[in-house]
């Protein structure tokens, strides 16, 4: 009897974290296998600390929310419609969350469709991409009518796990070296003009935007706050181990290269091809084609599908988003939504636009969200009257979340710069003066976070003061 408890308990971790790893699906795209081999390519292993604070910010961002659904028994949308209640930012809170993230998915559906094809187009170099596309338009068009958001998940954790082992494989083969990989995870470092936007790049394909309202809208029924955390925690660490070796791939592609030879080479995935071709042997290529292929085809899933629970969560009635989040695919309007994403995709797909460019665009734009919603969830965890006043964060939790807010603001600030410097034509303005605009960046993105965080405080304190005034009127009713 006690080996069948050990075994029942063991199976329920499992398919916990297999649960849960629906969040490494959402964030391990196309978008991270062509951010995070990008990187490798042009700064070697020195950005491997993005990818270290992106994974613990991760952490930090997705425990909150899923955290507060918990508590609470809102969703993260359903939770920031409750703050600003009776307010008149309310309607233009909530139409920026949803346009945001709509337009989010949007851009990611875009990279996940056109890294998927490229992914399968190393293992089939022969078949046509636009017959691919359509393929991938199929199976993710009725992956997206299961009504069972667990089926997906488990359905999408498994993806995850074999896509992994290819990555992780495939890295393990390369050999790369630990005393570059160490000094790369433990100094920071913007070693020239472009890593800015990288950077960026690497923290919008790791801490998305939509998989904070994912991961909150896929909480059950029951869970508790352990079971939740080991998942997590599992999944995202998971995540950004997985991560890490894809950079590792991508540094093979300049291995022993001179300084004059790296700068003649042009990124592009039939360079990564004929490199793990040459350096390791075709069957590397096969592997990492068909884990980007997996990578791709689960985010093709998971983009369209979190625009829609983020959409029904904030404009539906709390009853109706329940109903949805159970039965994800039950009605007219989540399909809409859901499938509007998935089209934007597959037309783009079809149109066979260079690849590339996209999913870094997607990775940069969905990094300068990433500070707003992680201002509205720091918001969340520090109201009472959603949270109730023993379930506040705690001051470690608040300390770390402001520290991660910080950084967000921090990269967006630099990549708006580099927007309006190249609009004006003075791009190197910023190589010449990158270490200047950078602590610039640094210090106002400071003073907006402080700002953000004496606001919030101030308002968790008069939330906590209203809701010991209600339990104090409700005792004395009472009696």
């Amino acid at each position: 009897m006690k080996e069948r408890g050990l075994f029942s308990k063991f199976k329920s971790r499992v398919l916990n974290i297999l649960f849960w790893s629906i969040i490494s699906a959402a964030f391990i795209g196309p978008g991270t296998v062509t951010t995070a081999t990008r990187a490798g390519f042009d700064f070697q292993f020195q950005l491997l600390w993005a990818l270290l604070f992106s994974t613990f910010a991760c952490l930090i961002l997705q425990e909150a929310s899923a955290r507060s659904t918990i508590y609470s028994g809102m969703n993260l949308g359903q939770s920031i419609k409750h703050h600003y209640a009776g307010k008149k930012a309310q309607i233009p809170v909530l139409i920026l969350i949803v346009g945001a993230i709509i337009l989010g998915c949007a851009a990611y559906e875009t990279g996940n469709i056109l890294g998927s094809v490229e992914g399968l187009s190393l293992v089939l170099p022969r078949v046509d991409k636009r017959l691919i596309v359509a393929a991938i338009a199929a199976v993710a068009g009725l992956a997206l009518s299961l009504k069972s958001l667990r089926s997906m998940a488990n359905f999408m954790g498994s993806f995850v796990f074999i896509m992994g082992i290819t990555f992780i494989t495939t890295a393990a083969f390369a050999q790369p070296p630990v005393d570059d990989i160490m000094h790369g995870l433990l100094v920071p470092s913007l070693p020239s003009s472009g890593a800015g936007l990288i950077v960026l790049g690497l923290v919008g394909t790791t801490v998305v935007p939509y998989d904070l309202f994912l991961g909150s809208n896929v909480v059950q029924k029951g869970t508790t706050i352990k079971d939740m955390r080991i998942g997590v925690s599992v999944a995202v660490i998971l995540g950004g181990f997985i991560s890490m070796a894809i950079l590792a791939v991508g540094t093979e592609m300049t291995s022993g290269l001179s300084p004059e030879a790296i700068k003649n080479l042009d990124f592009s995935y039939k360079l990564l091809s004929d490199t793990l071709a040459l350096g390791i042997g075709q069957w590397a290529v096969y592997i990492f084609g068909f884990g980007m292929f997996a990578a791709g085809f689960t985010s093709a899933i998971t983009a369209p599908l979190s625009a829609a629970l983020t959409a029904n969560s904030i404009f539906n009635k709390d009853t109706e988003t329940k109903k949805d989040t159970e039965a994800a695919g039950s009605t007219g309007r989540f399909k809409w939504i859901a499938y509007a994403v998935l089209i934007v995709g597959v037309v783009l797909g079809f149109l066979q636009i260079s690849p590339v460019p996209a999913i870094i665009a997607a990775q940069a734009f969905n990094g300068l969200i990433l500070p707003f919603v992680s201002m509205f969830l720091f918001m969340v965890v520090n109201d009472a009257s959603i949270m109730g006043k023993c379930h506040l964060n705690g001051r470690i939790s608040n300390v770390l979340m402001i520290f991660v807010t910080w950084v967000t603001w921090m990269l967006g600030l630099l990549n708006v710069v580099k927007a309006l410097l190249s609009v004006i034509n003075r791009s190197e303005l910023l190589k010449q003066h990158d270490t200047l605009f950078f602590v610039l960046s640094s210090i106002t993105a400071f003073v907006i976070t402080a700002i953000i965080s004496y606001q919030i405080i101030k308002k968790r304190i008069k939330s906590q003061k209203a809701a010991e005034e209600s339990e104090s009127n409700y005792s004395t009713a009472k009696l």
